[in-house]
């Protein structure tokens, strides 16, 4: 299983996210300290679920950092989280 796949399946379990996407930024980082040839080393995490309400936003990063523990022991260097509210309609990146 790729790392995207098991993030993808780890924060689904977890918080069954009304939104989710997960975007291997790897190869913007090629060269970089972390990277590595085949990429899964730099992630974005883009989640809203109604798990985090009431939450503060360190509490929202730890609970998805907690949750991906493994993988970033493992292979991946960066991650980047954006808790999104899941009211909110979500605007893609060709949206912006």
């Amino acid at each position: 299983m790729s790392v995207r796949d098991a993030i993808v399946e780890k924060l689904s379990a977890k918080f069954a996210p009304d939104y989710l996407e997960v975007i291997d930024e790897s190869s913007r980082h090629q060269g970089h300290a972390g990277w590595s040839e085949g990429g899964e080393t730099h992630f974005r995490v883009r989640i809203a679920a109604r798990t985090f309400t009431g939450k503060t936003r360190l509490a929202k990063h730890r609970a998805v950092m907690e949750t991906l523990d493994a993988e970033l022991k493992d292979r991946v260097h960066a991650l980047a989280i954006e808790v999104l509210d899941p009211g909110a309609p979500v605007k893609l990146p060709s949206q912006i």
